[in-house]
C-alpha cells in the first residue's frame, strides 16, 4: 500500500512537471538586464590568508574569527564584488549546503529527478525577485564553482539558494529554525532607547556556521545597511541600516508550498535598503508575495520602538504593543489577522514556541532596566521556565546551542553587537555604522570594530559541561545512525549518551528506542521512563515516548 501510495504520489508530480514544462522553460532562461552596468570592478588583491582588498572594497577576518565584508557601488558592483571578494567562502558555504543535500538523497536517479522538482518548483521565482537583486545574485555566481553544474548552472543555483531559508522552515515538522527575539524601550531599557536582541536558530550542519560573514554593503541607492550572512547570501535575516532600522525573521507555521515566490530574505533586504520607518517596512512588505509564513520582526530608531509584520502566502497582520514598552517574538504569530488561524493556533498548543516566549517574558521581567550585556545574556540563557534545568540542546531553551549567530541592537546608536563562534557564546562584536558609512571607508589595518565595547564570551564555552554537549552531539548522530541502519551499539555507549546530558529527554528516549528494538524490554521502560520525567520538547515528542512506554509495558505483561 505504502509503495502504491509512493508511486501515485511521483506519477501526479511527474504529470504536473511536464504540464509546467513552459513556466520552467522561461524561469530557466531569465536573467537580469545587466546592459545598464559595467562589468568593471578592481583586481582582488591578496594581502594574506584572511585580507582581501579590491579598491575600496575589502574582506578580512577579524581577531574573533569573524569575517568582516565592506562593499559599495551599483548592484552589478555589488554583486561581483561581493563574488570576487568571497569566492572562497562562496564556494565552501554552496559545497557544505550541496553535499548534505547528497547526503540525504544518495540515489542518483532519485538526484536527476529532484533536479527537476527543484526546476519546476522554482518555476515563478525569477517573477518575484526584483531586477536589482537577480543582478546582484548574477555578479556574485560568476565566481561560483562549476562543481555544481549538473544540479543547475550557477546563477539559477543561486537564486534558488536564496529560497533555502523559506524551503527549510517549511518542511520543519524537520524544523531547522526556531528563532527568539525581543525588544525593549523607554522604561525597560536602560537608556530609555530601544533595544533589540535575537537568537538566529538556522542550523544546517556546523561547517554551515563556520565562516558567518558581517556585511557593510552602501549601495548607489537606498540606505547603507549591515547585515550578518554567509557566502553567496545576498538577502538579509538580521541587519540594521544607517536610519537605526532593523530587521530580523522568525519562521511562523507553514504548510508545505506549492511554488517558490519571493524569498522572504530579499523582501526584508528591500525594507532594510529602503525603509527609515515601520510604515514604510509595512509598505514594502504588502507589495510582495511570499511562500512560507514569517515573523518580520522590526525596529525604528524614528519610531523608537518596534513591530512585528507577520506575512504568510494569504494574509498579513502587523503586531503593537499598547501600554508597555516590550516587544517579544518566538515562532507564532500574534497580530488578529492571524488570532483564528488553524495552523498557528496548533503551532502555540503544540510547538516550544510559547515556552520560549514565557520564558523571554519571565527574564525580562526579573531585570527591571536591560542592558547590551543583559541582552546577551538572555541570549544565552540554557534554562527553562522558573530556572528549571532542560538538558543542553533542547529546543525550549532560548538557547539551543545551535544558533548561527546571536545580535543585538541600539538603533538610536546605531551600534550593532554580534556573536562569535561557537553559537552565541563567543564574544559579541560591536561596531558603530556611523563611523563605518559616515567615513570614506577604505581598508586599513585598524579593526573596524569597537573593541572596547566588546561583550565577554560566556564561560560555558570553556567548561567541561560544554565539552560534554558536543561529545554528546557526536554520539546522539552515532546512535540514531544505529537506529536507523539497524546496527550495534554498545550499551557501554548508550550510558554514556546519558550521562553526558543527564537533564536531557532525548538522551534517555533514543537508549529506550535502541534497547526496545533490540528487545530488551526492561531497560527500555526504565530509559522511558526516565525520558518521560524529563521536560519535553514539544507535544508531538511527549506523545511519541508515551507510546513507546505503552507498547513496552504491554511487551513486559
Amino acid at each position: 500500500m505504502r509503495s502504491q501510495t509512493v508511486s501515485t504520489y511521483f506519477f501526479c508530480l511527474s504529470f504536473l512537471l511536464v504540464l509546467a514544462s513552459c513556466g520552467v522553460k522561461k524561469s530557466l532562461q531569465d536573467r537580469s538586464d545587466i546592459s545598464q552596468y559595467t562589468a568593471d570592478i578592481p583586481e582582488r588583491e591578496i594581502i594574506n590568508d584572511s585580507t582581501y582588498v579590491a579598491g575600496n572594497n575589502f574582506l578580512t577576518k577579524n581577531k574573533h574569527g569573524q569575517w568582516e565584508l565592506y562593499v559599495e557601488g551599483d548592484p552589478l558592483e555589488i554583486g561581483l564584488l561581493t563574488g570576487s571578494l568571497t569566492r572562497e567562502l562562496l564556494q565552501k558555504q554552496e559545497r557544505v549546503f550541496l553535499q548534505k543535500v547528497e547526503e540525504l538523497v544518495p540515489s542518483k536517479g532519485k538526484q536527476k529527478f529532484l533536479r527537476k522538482f527543484l526546476s519546476w518548483y522554482n518555476r515563478k521565482l525569477y517573477k518575484h525577485v526584483t531586477e536589482e537583486y537577480k543582478t546582484e545574485i548574477y555578479g556574485v555566481s560568476r565566481y561560483a564553482s562549476d562543481e555544481f553544474n549538473n544540479i543547475a548552472p550557477p546563477y539559477l543555483r543561486a537564486l534558488y539558494l536564496h529560497g533555502a531559508h523559506d524551503i527549510g522552515h517549511a518542511l520543519k515538522d524537520l524544523m531547522l529554525v526556531g528563532c527568539s527575539s525581543f525588544a525593549v524601550w523607554g522604561e525597560k531599557s536602560e537608556d530609555g532607547n530601544l533595544l533589540i536582541a535575537r537568537n538566529f536558530d538556522f542550523y544546517a550542519g556546523d561547517a554551515f556556521a563556520e565562516d558567518k560573514i558581517i556585511a557593510f554593503v552602501k549601495p548607489d541607492q537606498g540606505y547603507p545597511f549591515m547585515s550578518v550572512t554567509w557566502g553567496g547570501m545576498m538577502g538579509v535575516v538580521s541587519g540594521m541600516n544607517n536610519q537605526g532600522l532593523t530587521v530580523t525573521i522568525n519562521a511562523g507555521k507553514s504548510d508545505i508550498p506549492l511554488v517558490a515566490k519571493a524569498p522572504i530574505s530579499l523582501v526584508t533586504r528591500e525594507i532594510l535598503q529602503y525603509a527609515s520607518t515601520i510604515d514604510e517596512a509595512i509598505e514594502i512588505a504588502k507589495k510582495r508575495e511570499v511562500f512560507v509564513s514569517e515573523a518580520i520582526f522590526v525596529g525604528s530608531a524614528n519610531n523608537g520602538k518596534a513591530a512585528i509584520i507577520e506575512v504568510s502566502p494569504n494574509d498579513l497582520g502587523v503586531y503593537e504593543v499598547e501600554n508597555t514598552s516590550e516587544l517579544i517574538c518566538s515562532n507564532h504569530f500574534q497580530s488578529e489577522t492571524f488570532a483564528n488561524d488553524r495552523k498557528n493556533v496548533k503551532w502555540i498548543k503544540e510547538s516550544h514556541s510559547q515556552y520560549r516566549f514565557d520564558r523571554m517574558e519571565e527574564l525580562l521581567n526579573e531585570d527591571q532596566k536591560i542592558n547590551p550585556t543583559e541582552a546577551v545574556a538572555i541570549l544565552r540563557n540554557k534554562k527553562g521556565l522558573d530556572n528549571i534545568p532542560l538538558g543542553y540542546g533542547n529546543e525550549k531553551a532560548l538557547n539551543q546551542l545551535l544558533a548561527h549567530h546571536g545580535i543585538v541592537f541600539q538603533p538610536e546608536d546605531l551600534t550593532v553587537w554580534v556573536s562569535s563562534n561557537p553559537y552565541q557564546l563567543g564574544e559579541f562584536v560591536a561596531y558603530d555604522l556611523n563611523k563605518i558609512f559616515n567615513e570614506n571607508r577604505r581598508f586599513s589595518s585598524q579593526p573596524i570594530s569597537e573593541e572596547n565595547l566588546t561583550i565577554a564570551e560566556d564561560s560555558f564555552a570553556v567548561s567541561q559541561e560544554f565539552k560534554d554537549y558536543e561529545a554528546y552531539r557526536i554520539l546522539e548522530r552515532r546512535v540514531e545512525e544505529a537506529l536507523e541502519e539497524e546496527t550495534e551499539i554498545g550499551a557501554a555507549q548508550l550510558m554514556k549518551l546519558q550521562s553526558l546530558n543527564p537533564e536531557y529527554w532525548k538522551a534517555y528516549f533514543l537508549s529506550g528506542k535502541y534497547y526496545y528494538e533490540h528487545t530488551q524490554y526492561e531497560k527500555a521502560l526504565k530509559a522511558f521512563t526516565l525520558a518521560e520525567s524529563k521536560e519535553i520538547t514539544t507535544v508531538p515528542d511527549e506523545e511519541k515516548v508515551e507510546k513507546y512506554l505503552k507498547r513496552t509495558k504491554r511487551k513486559l505483561r
